[in-house]
């Protein structure tokens, strides 16, 4: 029986790193619990299986009609605007398929990401007296520079002393710089919060540069959190709203 509820493909990047994967589909599981009526299917533009284009291919063989593609990503850069586009189009026209938005900005990415925060040892009594180093992964893309940048400021208006961003690769200035920076102005402790999805290289490295200059504390990252589930969804809702009324019906 044809099902009206377009299918939820999330579309992640891929790692070497085996951690990588198990966060995607624990966050997969996770959005299922939470939708139980929708289908949730995950594909990778690399390293991992099932590669996007199999789960297109295996959706159209089944007769799916409507896909929403979502980006697992916290940031429009190069894989949201050329890769997945590049991909999804080579499945139509045997799919009505549309690239929902990146998950960011989202007020409720920054309430996942303090309370990653709050677990690590903070208390939101701390905010006033600690400096926070705003951790990304970077990208070479100055529209998603410009986004951590403002998130960066947004965060400061709730409370902390002063939050600086840092980028693991492809722009500056990398996590042990601004931890030294941020100790340098006599903030009583420095927080390093990665504002990254799963664990990979680029985490690796914003935790190994966190450690090298001294950080205080070192939150964990995103993960299979509630709030990025909830995000997911939301972005789910609004691509299939905006579909055609045959498609949504």
């Amino acid at each position: 029986m044809y099902d009206p509820r377009p299918v939820l493909l999330v579309i992640a990047h891929g790692s070497r790193d085996p951690r990588h994967a198990a966060t995607v589909h624990a966050l997969t599981r996770r959005v299922r619990s939470l939708r139980p009526g929708v289908r949730v299917e995950t594909g990778f533009l690399e390293f991992n299986a099932p590669a996007v284009p199999q789960v297109l291919d295996r959706l159209a063989a089944e007769g799916v009609r409507d896909v929403v593609a979502l980006p697992l990503l916290l940031n429009r850069a190069f894989h949201a605007k050329s890769d997945i586009p590049a991909v999804l189009r080579q499945a139509r026209p045997r799919l009505r398929i549309r690239q929902a938005e990146v998950l960011g900005p989202a007020p409720l990415l920054l309430t996942a990401l303090e309370r990653r925060l709050y677990e690590a040892g903070l208390s939101p009594s701390h905010k006033r007296s600690t400096g926070l180093v705003l951790a990304s992964a970077g990208s070479t893309d100055p529209e998603a520079i410009a986004v951590i940048a403002e998130i960066a400021r947004e965060l400061r208006h709730t409370g902390w002393c002063a939050v600086r961003p840092a980028f693991a690769s492809a722009a500056l200035p990398r996590t042990d710089d601004v931890v030294r920076e941020l100790r340098s102005t006599g903030v009583d402790r420095v927080a390093v919060a990665p504002y990254v999805i799963a664990p990979g290289r680029l985490p690796d490295r914003i935790e190994a540069g966190a450690r090298a200059a001294g950080a205080d504390v070192l939150a964990a990252v995103l993960g299979p959190s509630a709030e990025l589930a909830r995000v997911l969804l939301t972005r789910y809702d609004e691509s299939r709203a905006a579909l055609p009324l045959a498609m949504t019906a």
